[in-house]
């Protein structure tokens, strides 16, 4: 009996196994993301994860396999890190607990000074969603891009999941100069300028000129932990210390 046979691009296939590598293993991921004590719980789905990732194509889908599945580890981490319910000493290890919260509890976070997104009255644009979105000049242009009135309603980073998700993905996919966007460093097509090569910055997963630093730390701990469940490597330069 012959085998049917399928013109599809190659990079169909890379795409496909990169999502599927985390469907088989997105509760191994958030192993403690539905517990109990975690106030973000049944919030993020793998579902509204794929659903949210559609509206950016190139998230996941950009280079080899390799870096595909690396750049899914590293969001991963960052948000993780952000919604982290996890202690040194806890049950299946500090890296475990991602996507536990999904808002700043009694924090007022403002920029009145900012006249391009200027803050309504009565908001607080404190950390929300799986990114912990902050600030009124970051709520007002995703809101813009992502189709919904963040300066006026921006508590639904925290009600809507798709909202939430796709906050995180904007964030992680835009550039906001001088910085580039964390997907154009982790898939290489940011390209260091002089003053990048002066001040001695490179391409890497680090916070630069913060040596030792407890945030990175838990960064890179949950970066290390997604890249080995999905079989990849984290590469070089996971922090920039020096």
């Amino acid at each position: 009996m012959a085998l049917l046979s399928f013109d599809l691009p190659s990079s169909f296939f890379l795409v496909s196994f990169a999502f599927f590598c985390i469907a088989i293993k997105f509760h191994l991921l958030f192993l403690h993301k539905d517990d109990t004590v975690c106030t973000a719980k049944y919030f993020c789905t793998y579902n509204s994860f794929i659903k949210a990732s559609k509206s950016f194509p190139g998230f996941g889908t950009t280079g080899s396999l390799t870096t595909r599945k690396r750049e899914i580890a590293a969001f991963l981490a960052q948000i993780s890190h952000e919604t982290t319910g996890g202690w040194a000493t806890a049950p299946d290890g500090p890296y475990a607990r991602g996507l536990c919260f999904k808002e700043e509890i009694h924090i007022s976070i403002n920029n009145s000074t900012n006249k391009e997104w200027p803050c309504s009255p009565g908001k607080s644009y404190k950390g929300r969603g799986p990114i912990q979105l902050s600030w009124n000049y970051n709520y007002g242009p995703a809101g813009k891009a992502l189709g919904f009135d963040g300066l006026r309603n921006p508590e639904v980073v925290a009600n809507n999941s798709m909202i939430a998700l796709k906050t995180a993905l904007w964030f992680w996919m835009t550039e906001q100069k001088p910085k580039p966007s964390s997907h154009d460093v982790i898939v290489g097509l940011y390209v260091p300028t002089e003053a990048d090569v002066a001040a001695n910055r490179t391409v890497g997963f680090g916070l630069c000129g913060i040596p030792n630093d407890a945030r990175l730390n838990d960064r890179i701990g949950y970066f290390n932990r997604y890249g080995g469940l999905l079989n990849v490597d984290t590469g070089l330069n996971l922090d920039c210390e020096n």
